[in-house]
């Protein structure tokens, strides 16, 4: 079986959801389940937590990163211990109302799920 890189773009967005799902099936069928790599995500109505086992960092080596949909992990290149991760949401994160953890070398994050604002507008007729 071949498996070709695939380049996404705005216009395959809708897409998005399906390319999401395949991965997960990917991932799970040939690399075993997420947990056992030190990684969870679970997702409720209002936010995904994500629950990373990151033993050796200390807080102050870590660097969190939201922008839109995407999260990104990092340590700083000083630390003892390098790790780098970024993801991909299928919405956009509300970084105000987002949290980070870390106790006993495990880092939580609570990303809130960022509101749909509509843009739509009532018209007089004249």
């Amino acid at each position: 079986m071949l498996f070709a890189p695939v380049v996404r773009t705005r216009s395959a967005a809708p897409l998005r959801s399906f390319d999401r799902s395949f991965e997960r099936f990917v991932n799970d069928a040939f690399l075993g389940a997420t947990s056992a790599s030190g990684f969870q995500l679970e997702q409720d109505d209002k936010a995904w937590t994500i629950t990373l086992d990151l033993p050796g960092v200390a807080r102050e080596d870590l660097s969190i990163l939201v922008e839109g949909p995407y999260v990104r992990v990092e340590t700083r290149p000083e630390a003892k211990r390098q790790y780098k991760a970024a993801w991909e949401l299928p919405e956009e994160i509300d970084a105000d109302a987002t949290s980070a953890k870390l106790e006993h070398g495990v880092l939580t994050l609570s990303l809130a799920k960022k509101a749909p604002v509509s843009h739509a507008r009532q018209i007089t007729i004249a």
